[in-house]
């Protein structure tokens, strides 16, 4: 969460053309690269991934992890009659009577009636009220369209109570937002009985559907990861509320940090309080005398909800609750708690996962304070977007970035990191690679990967919010081969499979595209822009890519087990090694537009292609391995990038 939330030859293997007739759903679950794939590696694969781990804070599962983060309330709205209404929006509400849940379907710039009365501008505030409907039960209906993907592990942004779209302004952390359930009314005439202590809490109808998306998901082989914001809060949540009426005669006074109460003698306003980065809406715990932790209040609290999403039935056995968290602007929380929260979830389950949010150099901060890994923002999406996505950075500069970054992290959790592009905090990779020639940088350091005012037109005029082209994809492609061969478990934000693109937040979260629904074609433009419009829909064939490229990754232990070492860097063209066991593979990247042929220093007798992202283009672009004096020839087409087995 960001501030900004709340404010063809040699040796080469032949491979048909993916494109070269219509695939059906069924069909397009083993395409035909992924087919060759399967038919080259199965007599070699080993049945067992061999250990490599030593660490307490690093769980074997998460070595080999594909994350898929899921945005609850725009995944998926499996059940219409648990909708949210207006009187569930953020106070004080904006919008009129007239206001209804938007259409799934609808062009995400056109703007209702309601939304025009609200306001001239299409992103302040009105559509920060949409509401669209996704819920548990979208996200059980589509476990099995995740299982054919190929990911392994799920990161559910904020699912506890909250009124936000985001729901990072929590009103409880021990239940399910009412509204991903299927009983709103009943669930809330639950909660009303309780306080913060656990034996008062009860299991209510969303809780309920939660846990069955669980015990979905683990049958699945799934591993569901949720997150944890326990540096703040709603203005609804119990304790505050409790705080606002009483002051300082609250059984909750101590848990916030209160600057002045309520003169009972005046008319005036005097209650004050700090929120995080100074938004009232999110009022912050207080830490302890010493500031080394939070204050005893709410952490025993956490502590408690903790407990109850990884051991919900309180028998000692964790495997019917959740496998692990991503914490929210960790680094605002004080280290102390860390540990100690770290020591009670590994206590609890201790193949545990935790994940902190940290947008530069973690590596004092996860070692210190007990984490897994954190999101591979510093070490990974920022040299990515230089050099793969904006043509920036040379190769060289790239290589010795990965490995600067890369190697301040013991190997364990190097392994385990979040690689990922885009997220609900950034504008959505496509649309990254459309704005990519966007100059001079306002941040050169990370070649303004989610800089502020460059990253959407809430902020900037001149952000476009257009499809992708054919060369665009290309680069895509090539970023997702990355993700899916280097070093770290690489993750995926909702929908970038299914061809979705979108400037940062919000429109980084719009819903879903699924194959089943007919959607509008995108013609409006946030700033009343002339546009070319767009057609919105599921693509099969971008879906079919990424299901290849994560079962490259999995088939073969290599990619997330396997020793790493850069073999070439010149120009625009990057190879590595990855090797296990005997077992290497060369991934060779060519950011260039044109051709590029070079001999990479390693040897084989026998190189052969097994995967190649020129298949997966408009125009099909063979990759070329041969033997040469002094090492494997390649030959790469622009914009291109394979993988091959030496």
């Amino acid at each position: 969460m960001r501030e900004d939330d709340e404010r063809g030859g040699g040796a080469s293997i032949p491979i048909l053309d993916p494109h070269s007739q219509p695939r059906p759903m069924s069909a397009r679950r083993l395409t035909l690269p992924l087919l060759a794939l399967l038919v080259l590696t199965a007599c070699d694969t080993p049945d067992e991934a061999p250990t490599v781990l030593a660490s307490a804070t690093v769980p074997e599962w998460a070595v080999d992890a594909v994350w898929y983060q899921i945005f609850p309330e725009r995944f998926r709205n499996g059940d219409p009659s648990n909708d949210p209404t207006r009187a569930s929006l953020e106070t004080p509400i904006v919008p009129g009577e007239d206001w209804a849940v938007t259409p799934w379907t609808s062009d995400w710039y056109a703007r209702t009636d309601w939304e025009r009365e609200v306001s001239d501008n299409f992103y302040e505030p009105a559509v920060f009220f949409r509401r669209y409907g996704g819920d548990m039960q979208g996200v059980i209906d589509k476990l099995d369209y995740l299982q054919e993907l190929g990911v392994t592990a799920l990161y559910f942004n904020p699912v506890f109570y909250a009124r936000s779209l985001h729901k990072y302004d929590g009103n409880t952390f021990h239940h399910i937002d009412p509204y991903f359930g299927p009983d709103p009314e009943g669930d809330f005439e639950l909660m009303r009985q309780e306080t913060s202590d656990p034996s008062t809490w009860q299991v209510t109808a969303a809780d309920s559907l939660f846990f069955a998306m669980l015990d979905a998901a683990h049958a699945r082989d799934l591993r569901v990861v949720i997150d944890g914001v326990w540096n703040h809060t709603g203005r609804n949540f119990f304790a505050f509320e409790d705080l606002a009426q009483k002051g300082a005669e609250s059984a909750y006074a101590d848990w916030y940090v209160v600057n002045t109460y309520e003169d009972p003698a005046t008319d005036e306003v005097e209650f004050d309080y700090e929120g995080w980065w100074g938004a009232k809406t999110l009022p912050i715990f207080a830490d302890n005398a010493d500031t080394t932790d939070l204050h005893p209040g709410p952490k025993q609290y956490v502590f408690d909800a903790t407990r109850r999403w990884m051991d919900p039935n309180g028998d000692g056995d964790p495997s019917d609750g959740v496998d692990g968290w991503r914490l929210d602007v960790a680094e605002e929380v004080p280290i102390g708690f860390w540990q100690d929260w770290n020591r009670h979830v590994r206590d609890i389950n201790p193949d545990a996962y935790t994940v902190s949010e940290v947008w530069l150099n973690a590596q004092h901060f996860i070692r210190e304070g007990g984490f897994s890994a954190t999101m591979n923002y510093y070490a990974f999406a920022f040299p990515v977007k230089g050099f793969l996505v904006d043509g920036e950075t040379s190769a060289q500069q790239f290589a010795d970035t990965l490995d600067a970054r890369r190697g301040v992290y013991d190997d364990a959790t190097a392994r385990a990191m979040q690689n990922l592009m885009d997220s609900h905090d950034t504008d959505r990779i496509a649309s990254m690679i459309v704005n990519a020639k966007r100059r001079p940088y306002a941040a050169l350091d990370r070649y303004d990967y989610d800089w502020g005012d460059r990253v959407a037109p809430r902020h900037d005029d001149g952000y476009l919010v257009r499809a992708p082209n054919a060369r665009e994809s290309d680069i895509q492609r090539l970023v997702t081969l990355f993700q899916a061969t280097y070093v770290g478990a690489p993750m995926f934000y909702y929908g970038t499979e299914a061809g979705m693109w979108g400037a940062d937040d919000p429109d980084d979260r719009k819903p879903m595209v699924w194959e089943d629904l007919t959607y509008d074609t995108e013609t409006a433009d946030p700033l009343d822009r002339p546009r070319t419009p767009d057609p919105v829909a599921f693509d099969e064939d971008l879906f079919g890519f990424y299901q290849d490229a994560i079962a490259l990754r999995k088939m073969d232990p290599t990619f997330s087990r396997g020793t790493y070492r850069q073999v070439y860097a010149q120009g625009q063209v990057f190879a590595f090694e990855r090797e296990l066991e005997g077992k290497r593979y060369l991934v060779a990247l060519n950011r260039s537009e044109q051709p590029a042929a070079f001999i990479a220093p390693v040897s084989s007798d026998d190189p052969r292609v097994r995967f190649n992202t020129g298949d997966y283009a408009t125009t099909r672009r063979a990759t070329i391995a041969t033997v040469k004096e002094g090492g494997t020839e390649i030959s790469l087409p622009g914009l291109t990038g394979a993988v091959i087995q030496l």
